[in-house]
């Protein structure tokens, strides 16, 4: 698929550059506005304007949301007034208030000039809830329904509508205050009785919601759980005040996962693109948590160096060091990536941290014995007997295999707790992911390593 859309980019950027507008035209009103918006990344910026022109208005004003920010701050700077308004008046109001968000005041302002004052309105109160809320995530374009009204009548009313709401599928039913008492599909209209059969005889009252405050992850999760394509949003006295739609939950899902796996690799999370990203913006995302890494790192060097006689009296053993602070540091990260993951789809809470403890440690005990089995034998038959290595002794390689085997089940234990204990304090679990885990397993499975060498070999 993504072959076959780059041979169909080329020859349409090519087709650009040669002017066969007339051409270009009628084959972009055959794409997705997504797709079309794709191209627009691999043109020149005085190219923007020419390709963005040659769009129908519906389509022009949908392939406008699907852009890149750069490139949309470009058109805007470069439309006259009425391409705005026009390009403004097709698109929703979530949308016109992302971009809102994303442009610098001076762009800012000339939207907001060229907006009609309803927008303008919808935009403000949108703006004004907290970033990561629903409030700042809904759209206020969705169909209302009287409880009295008919199906004929609600029907019409849809048609009359429905052009210019983001969906019309799932409608609203609300009394003469605004609040929120049920809902009703258009299969049901479709499927009723009769035309005259009234809308509170056929809508859901079991109706689930969220608040203008609710976290917007929260909101996200919800739509997995019941499969919704939308989701009223209502205020603190159950008044409807807009919806989330299925394509912005998604949109939602996709950045709290971008941002999961920035943190779980120790960096600070940046809303940019990498392509976007300048060697001082991901410079800047990457140092602080190396440095913090780094400098943790020095409980690992004072353990060594404080069992640096034991080392000197039998030196073999420090070429198992690496192997025992990997295989540790990679159990770690198993258990907590499990833990995270389950932690994010609600499937575990702190109050499952013993069950999760029991289930870790008997996982660890088979994967330790296993290892340790395996070490064993590798030890005595490639170290010492391939290798010729005479200073392995049988003590050592059961030091070595004990420690292997303990560090297994510390691992466990540390890589499923720490998430768990980061949930309960408030904190992203992801924080506790393979960089922590594995400094903090180096540290335990060095002590325990060089506590067996002292008690068995004696050192």
């Amino acid at each position: 698929m993504a072959e076959r859309f780059e041979i169909v980019e080329k020859a349409l950027l090519k087709m650009l550059e040669e002017k066969k507008y007339s051409t270009l035209r009628d084959i972009l009103i055959t794409m997705n506005p997504a797709d079309v918006a794709g191209l627009f990344d691999g043109l020149e910026e005085k190219q923007i304007p020419v390709m963005f022109r040659l769009l129908p208005k519906e389509q022009a004003a949908e392939t406008f949301v699907e852009m890149e920010p750069e490139a949309q701050q470009l058109l805007i700077q470069g439309f006259s007034d009425n391409e705005l308004r026009e390009v403004l008046d097709e698109l929703y109001v979530d949308d016109a208030a992302d971009l809102v968000e994303e442009m610098p005041a001076n762009v800012v302002r000339r939207i907001l000039g060229q907006a009609d004052p309803e927008m303008r309105s919808s935009i403000n109160q949108i703006l004004r809830y907290p970033e990561n809320s629903a409030g700042a995530l809904m759209t206020m374009e969705y169909v209302s329904l009287r409880p009295d009204m008919t199906v004929e009548e609600a029907i019409l009313r849809i048609r009359r509508q429905g052009v210019d709401k983001e969906t019309i599928y799932t409608c609203y039913v609300l009394d003469k205050d605004r609040t929120l008492l049920g809902i009703v599909t258009v299969k049901d209209l479709l499927l009723a009785e009769s035309d005259d059969t009234e809308i509170r005889e056929i809508m859901t009252s079991n109706i689930i919601s969220v608040t203008t405050q609710d976290d917007q992850e929260e909101v996200a999760k919800m739509f997995s759980k019941y499969n919704f394509l939308a989701l009223p949003v209502v205020d603190t006295e159950n008044r409807m005040v807009g919806i989330v739609t299925f394509d912005d939950a998604m949109d939602v899902m996709e950045e709290e996962a971008t941002e999961d796996m920035e943190i779980m690799a120790a960096m600070t999370p940046s809303e940019k693109s990498y392509l976007k990203s300048s060697p001082f913006e991901l410079y800047k995302h990457r140092i602080p948590w190396l440095m913090l890494l780094m400098v943790s790192a020095t409980f690992t060097g004072m353990i060594i160096s404080s069992f640096e006689s034991a080392l000197t009296k039998l030196a073999a053993l420090t070429a198992f060091i690496p192997m025992l602070m990997d295989t540790g540091g990679n159990c770690g990260s198993q258990s907590s990536v499990t833990v995270i993951r389950a932690l994010s789809l609600d499937e575990l809470e702190f109050s499952d941290a013993l069950t999760v403890l029991w289930k870790e440690i008997r996982t660890a005990v088979l994967c330790g014995i296993t290892l340790a089995a395996v070490c064993f034998l590798k030890v005595l038959l490639v170290d010492r007997l391939l290798m010729g290595n005479a200073s392995i002794s049988l003590s050592v390689d059961l030091v070595i295999c004990l420690a292997l085997g303990v560090t297994v089940i510390m691992a466990k234990m540390v890589g499923c707790t720490l998430p768990l204990l980061a949930k309960k304090l408030g904190f992203d679990p992801a924080v506790m992911a393979s960089p922590f885990i594995t400094t903090i397993v180096d540290a335990l499975s060095l002590l325990v390593y060089f506590l067996f060498a002292k008690t068995i070999l004696g050192l």
